[in-house]
């Protein structure tokens, strides 16, 4: 099991010890436990299988620690087990859906005696969740959005699900074959499509029976769906599809190529091949009247052979990446080597797991010239947030942190709420204290588009609030986006020179592509950001660059490439004067 599949086990068990009336210090203590997993540097079963003590993880005991080598180990806690035959089948399903959670899953199950959503569907619709003390029409109607959304879910994988146990085959795989094998995620992964479908791999090796015995007798294959010389398809205990494809060195660009994709590109290729009087396949290209072969050691060499420059997989769309290319714009795309700051980091001052220090420490080892310190205002409880006080206590530490560490400047900033009236958390006169404010929505997500949009907009109009964070609120696979009119947002981002971020974390990756290309249409300006809550997930600026190359976003359009003197002068300008200076360079 992955990391993220280890944290959600223990994230259900939490709910469930809550419905229970367990004693709230054992239920914090498995949802501490599932924060901390998912954000290990390392995967679980990579740490046990390797002897490592568990334990030695804060936030992680001894109980916890059995239990994730439980789950490692067999796919299964009896534990949850014993626990999930406490309640009605249907209950997880209704504790999944938005808006519900423990306590409320709990009111309706004893009180309308819903224990599933067919019944809470039903009880939407005849007003009988609506009667409920303190729940209302409105929220009734959100929640009904929320189940029949969760009905729609297409079942793909999710990115940040994906990549996790691509990369744990890939470990596994790789130590199975001591001879050696590369191994390259291809497919939707590469590309960095949001969801995938399945998991491909490549498979790079002289000795292809040896890798793919190896393959279908991995730990955690359920079954093996299909066999042949030279790939294998084999379902996981947890219901995804691995295929792998084994090759030989010299035949390793057309089959990366070929099993990255999209089918379209690989289509706009075949096209430009024939033109050659060629052939493309997963071997390569051979001539179409002779039938002469030609191989390709990589992707570089296959696509100079097609008189095309190098496209990186996130553009290949099969829409007009080969015209783009040919005009030189595909090389002058964003790159992770352009980015010179990070403008959206948490530490444990809110619900950031490392210290301020050793977030900037971090920073400043990956060579970023500056890191805005951006934890929660005080509207968010949940995850500690920060009372005007504690802010002023902040901003100095965040100067203090600066001058110990040296070589980098570190921004005082805040993720503030945007209240569903559009106020926002802290008075101006504290918001211009600081350098750096990015505006989120975390809560009353299921207003109408209208009022959504004006909320949004309102807190785009005040004067210091310099970005505005994960725009559509979405958690990829698990939670929609919310209804507003983007455009309408987009617009009034460029008018206000308000930032809107691309939010780098894989659940999230917010703004998305599509949007990334609509905001650079409206003159908005961009910021990628990491929303990193460890020293580890400073690595989601990578992840951002790729939403934004996928929208085909040049350096000049991100606010983080500009070097950090550049930047301060930039941030001392009004809001309002900030639009001209893109314009000017775009």
């Amino acid at each position: 099991m992955t990391n993220g599949e280890v944290a959600e086990v223990f994230e259900r068990i939490a709910g469930l010890l809550e419905m229970k009336g367990e004693k709230s210090f054992t239920v914090r203590a498995y949802q501490r436990a599932a924060r901390t997993i998912n954000r290990l540097p390392s995967e679980a079963a990579d740490m046990i299988a390797r002897g490592e003590d568990l334990t030695a993880v804060p936030d992680i005991g001894r109980a916890i620690a059995d239990k994730t080598a439980e789950l490692v180990d067999t796919g299964r806690l009896d534990f949850l087990d014993r626990l999930l035959a406490e309640f009605p089948p249907g209950i997880p399903a209704l504790m999944d859906v938005p808006g519900l959670g423990p306590k409320t899953t709990l009111r309706i199950w004893k009180e309308l005696n819903v224990t599933d959503l067919d019944q809470l569907e039903a009880a939407i619709e005849t007003g009988a969740l609506a009667s409920l003390p303190r729940m209302g029409r409105k929220s009734a109607e959100n929640i009904l959005r929320a189940v029949r959304y969760s009905r729609s879910k297409s079942g793909r994988l999710p990115i940040s699900r994906a990549l996790a146990t691509a990369r744990q085959l890939t470990g596994a795989l790789v130590e199975r074959c001591p001879d050696g094998i590369n191994v390259i995620p291809c497919g939707g992964i590469r590309r960095f499509e949001e969801e995938v479908d399945e998991i491909v791999l490549v498979g790079v090796t002289s000795s292809p029976g040896i890798v793919l015995d190896a393959f279908s007798t991995l730990s955690g294959v359920a079954n093996v769906v299909a066999r042949q010389d030279t790939n294998a398809t084999v379902e996981l205990e947890s219901g995804v599809n691995v295929t792998l494809s084994v090759v030989a060195p010299e035949s390793k660009g057309a089959a990366i190529l070929n099993l990255t994709g999209s089918s379209d590109h690989i289509s706009l290729l075949s096209q430009r091949a024939a033109e050659l009087g060629l052939k493309l396949s997963q071997r390569g290209l051979a001539d179409r009247s002779s039938g002469a072969p030609e191989t390709f050691p990589d992707e570089q060499s296959l696509y100079d052979r097609l008189g095309l420059p190098y496209m990186p997989p996130e553009v290949r769309q099969g829409r007009d990446e080969i015209a783009v290319a040919l005009s030189g714009d595909i090389a002058r795309l964003v790159d992770l080597y352009d980015i010179k700051g990070d403008l959206h980091a948490h530490t444990d001052w809110s619900d950031g797991r490392d210290p301020m220090i050793a977030m900037v420490q971090e920073a400043k080892n990956r060579g970023l010239e500056y890191i805005a310190i951006t934890d929660h205002s005080s509207g968010r409880g949940i995850a500690n947030g920060l009372s005007p006080e504690r802010l002023l206590a902040h901003m100095s530490q965040v100067k203090e942190v600066e001058q110990e560490i040296g070589g980098i400047r570190v921004l005082r900033g805040t993720e503030m709420d945007i209240r569903a009236d559009g106020t926002l958390d802290y008075s101006d006169d504290l918001l211009q204290q600081l350098d750096w404010v990015v505006a989120s929505v975390h809560s009353a997500m299921g207003q109408d588009s209208t009022t959504m949009t004006d909320r949004i907009i309102a807190a785009m109009k005040n004067p210091h609030v310099s970005a505005i964070g994960h725009l559509s609120t979405r958690l990829i696979g698990d939670r929609k986006p919310i209804e507003a009119d983007y455009d309408a947002v987009f617009r009034a981002a460029a008018v206000t020179g308000t930032a809107l971020e691309i939010n780098g974390s894989l659940e999230r990756l917010d703004l998305k592509d599509l949007h990334v290309e609509r905001a650079l249409e409206f003159g908005a300006m961009l910021v990628i950001s990491t929303d990193a809550h460890t020293t580890e997930s400073l690595d989601n600026l990578d992840h951002g660059v790729r939403v934004a190359r996928r929208a085909l976003c040049k350096p000049v359009r991100i606010l983080n490439t500009m070097p950090a003197d550049e930047f301060d002068s930039w941030l001392r300008l009004d809001k309002t004067g900030r639009t001209v200076r893109l314009s000017a360079n775009d």
